[in-house]
């Protein structure tokens, strides 16, 4: 298909303002899908973690065709750990669709991807998306927009842009703020219309540029990306090149892939201004050219954003390991993690001296969340440390550290609570404005290091009503010292199982993670010290029996229940001593150091 019948959009969207459901309806409403065909809600979401979590965690690219026109479009993850990806698909692209929710209006997320849509100079068409909410406020949204893009300096040619007011989930998108009914056809109209073909030199000379990377069990590495000029055939000859030109690797084009609804579809030529998939190459990674081998120029690619925080990933070395998963060694989990490595650039893997743990850099606690959980189900056992941040050093050789931009969205009451706790935490507020319907928006610059951990606890203070979003803004000066947990731990003195009596007297001890019957071990982490020190207990000691009747009945055990915690609030709870040991069925908290004498020796080092 000639690039004039072609059109290449990305869609961008705050997480949860309907775009993965947007793009079912385009590929219903296309034809993709026939009428008795069974198709997964949120299709395009086809990760098992992007299901449960109901976010994008990998940009895809698919394709629909209309009325003779191919549009092929690319969903980015809303989120901004996965916003590596997001820079280098809107290089495929020449122009996005703005998904904004009619009632939570222009979110950071959005702000951060809009921003470098319009700095590359893309066309926005703005959908305000969920029209028939009972609470939107379509007006005041779209003037949020324009403000925002405003203040992204926007140049008069993407201020002028067009709207459209849809609902995802009912199919239907139109001029009229108040349509309630209709199709998709004014969505696709304005794509043709409003967004450029690809501009493609179709004479010159092969060139691709990678964005993104998958692995195939069959076909080895997968790159995909746009090609810029040229034509490529099957099994034609090409070369890899890095930033600075050089060649990386030769070879010939095994496979070409084009999209075609979800499916990669063989194709045997793609030609200048085409979204493909290739495969042939060992060594090439995202960012890289691959172009005909007379040409020594590479493509100007984005530059891949620093890691900002890293955790330690552990063999399991608890008395249980190898019990729940099947993936217990160091081998496996190196091989693992390297595979990793190679398909998400954003992520650095080194191996530590003694070869049973390896440092894991990524972009945010997220972002490793989900690699974790992904090996967790695979059958892995890992023990995880505390996340910590990633230090440079600037020009004069003083310490920086990353910070993030923290946009806080709370009801007006809690909002001296969420102050208080972010200036603890050393964030500084750069802004505070009301945001309607008795909520406020707070903005701050602040540390990553003091985040950590953070959101648990601020759902609490803010009755689980806040919205918090962070962003990550620059490397700062470093802020000193920052206060971590107030509370100690409740530590099992001994190995067994848990006794529901001995737990009822250490209820008041603080609060417990445990219930009776449960596996424990020395070391092992069983609840909170309601005081500031850590505690060793017995939690397996059972009632003592005589012979003598008791004047009244034993009272029935009624014990509260044990605060459960997912692998991020687990992650982030445990101090710099303690790890999360991790396998396929549970999620345990443990000292680092499971034996107590040796947990004293090494806390004396500490201190001296």
């Amino acid at each position: 298909m000639s690039a004039q019948k072609q059109r290449n959009i990305a869609i961008i969207a705050h997480v949860d303002h309907g775009k993965t459901t947007l793009v079912d309806q385009l590929f219903r409403q296309s034809g993709t899908f026939r009428d008795n065909q069974r198709v997964d809600e949120r299709a395009m979401d086809s990760n098992d973690l992007e299901k449960e979590r109901g976010i994008t965690i990998l940009a895809k690219c698919t394709s629909v065709e209309w009325n003779g026109t191919r549009i092929n479009i690319v969903d980015t993850p809303g989120h901004a750990d996965f916003g590596g990806e997001v820079e280098r698909i809107l290089s495929m692209v020449d122009g996005v669709i703005l998904l904004v929710d009619s009632s939570e209006g222009a979110m950071p997320q959005t702000k951060f991807v809009t921003g470098k849509a319009l700095a590359l100079g893309l066309k926005p068409i703005v959908v305000v998306n969920k029209i028939d909410r009972p609470d939107g406020r379509p007006d005041e949204v779209l003037d949020e927009v324009f403000d925002l893009f405003v203040s992204l300096d926007a140049n008069d040619e993407q201020l002028d842009f067009p709207v459209l007011y849809a609902s995802g989930r009912n199919g239907y998108a139109s001029d009229d703020i108040d349509a309630r009914e209709g199709d998709l056809t004014p969505l696709f109209e304005k794509i043709v219309d409003h967004v450029p073909a690809p501009s493609a030199d179709p004479n010159g000379p092969f060139k691709f540029l990678v964005t993104l990377l998958d692995r195939d069990n069959f076909l080895g590495r997968i790159l995909t990306g746009l090609v810029f000029s040229g034509t490529v055939k099957m099994n034609a000859p090409i070369h890899a090149l890095d930033a600075d030109g050089n060649v990386i690797e030769t070879g010939r084009a095994s496979k070409l892939m084009a999209f075609h609804g979800l499916e990669r579809v063989p194709v045997e030529e793609a030609r200048a201004g085409d979204i493909i998939s290739l495969a042939g190459l060992t060594e090439a990674t995202v960012a890289n050219t691959i172009c005909d081998p007379s040409v020594t120029e590479p493509l100007q690619a984005q530059p891949i954003d620093p890691p900002t925080l890293s955790m330690r990933f552990a063999v399991n070395d608890s008395p249980m390991a190898g019990r729940e998963g099947s993936k217990v060694t160091s081998r496996l989990i190196r091989d693992r993690l390297n595979r990793e490595a190679e398909s998400n650039v954003a992520i650095r893997v080194t191996e530590s001296a003694d070869k049973d743990s390896f440092e894991v850099a990524g972009r945010g606690e997220l972002q490793l969340g989900v690699l974790i959980e992904t090996m967790r189900r695979e059958g892995f056992e890992l023990g995880i440390s505390r996340p910590r941040v990633l230090f440079d050093k600037d020009e004069d050789g003083n310490r920086t550290e990353p910070y993030e931009t923290v946009v806080i969205d709370v009801d007006e009451e809690h909002s001296g609570t969420v102050v208080e706790k972010m200036a603890a935490r050393k964030g500084e507020m750069t802004d505070m404005r009301p945001s309607g319907g008795g909520k406020t928006r707070i903005t701050f610059s602040a540390p990553s290091r003091g985040l950590i951990g953070y959101h648990g606890e601020f759902l609490s203070d803010t009755r689980g009503t806040g919205i918090m979003n962070r962003l990550f803004e620059k490397y700062g000066p470093y802020k000193g010292p920052i206060e971590g947990r107030a509370n100690g731990v409740l530590i099992s003195n001994g190995t067994g199982e848990a006794v529901g009596y001995a737990l009822n007297a250490l209820e008041e001890r603080g609060e417990l993670f445990i219930v009776p019957q449960q596996k424990i071990y020395e070391g092992m982490i069983i609840g909170e010290n309601a005081k500031p020190q850590d505690l060793e207990v017995n939690p397996m000691k059972s009632k003592q029996l005589t012979n003598f009747r008791s004047t009244g009945k034993d009272d029935a055990i009624r014990l509260t229940p044990p605060r459960a915690m997912t692998l991020e609030q687990a992650i982030a709870y445990i101090d710099n001593d303690e790890m999360v040991e991790v396998t396929p069925e549970t999620i345990r908290l443990r000292k680092a150091i499971l034996d107590p004498n040796e947990r004293k020796k090494a806390s004396r080092k500490v201190e001296a």
